[in-house]
């Protein structure tokens, strides 16, 4: 099994950065896909940014041009710079990972316990 942890949330002003870390520690070597989901208060939870071990991304439309997605293999660790953060980014942003493709992720990923991300106007 795959255990995961985020960190790097925080109360930022919009127009700011944060970056999200999601450290994996467990079965490893089985994730193929790492991800970003977020979920806001009374909306369903929705994909941010997503990465395969090879390398193939998916964005939001709304998080493209603003947020990267990266991996570090060595590291088990994926990350999400997120910049000209706007209040509508306000949510809790969770980690999954997953040993198939980006598309089984919400059905069969691990979770995370979520990381808070206030962007305030």
């Amino acid at each position: 099994q795959v255990q995961l942890v985020e960190s790097g949330g925080g109360l930022v002003q919009a127009g700011g950065s944060l970056r999200l870390s999601c450290a994996a520690s467990g079965s490893t070597f089985s994730i193929n896909a790492m991800g970003w989901y977020r979920q806001a208060p009374g909306k369903q939870r929705e994909l941010v940014a997503a990465i395969t071990r090879g390398g193939s991304i998916n964005y939001a439309d709304s998080a493209k041009g603003r947020f990267t997605i990266s991996r570090d293999n060595a590291k088990n660790t994926v990350y999400l710079q997120m910049n000209s953060l706007k209040p509508e980014d306000t949510a809790v942003y969770y980690c999954n990972a997953n040993t198939g493709p980006i598309v089984t992720m919400r059905a069969f990923g691990s979770w995370g316990q979520g990381t808070q991300v206030t962007v305030s106007s």
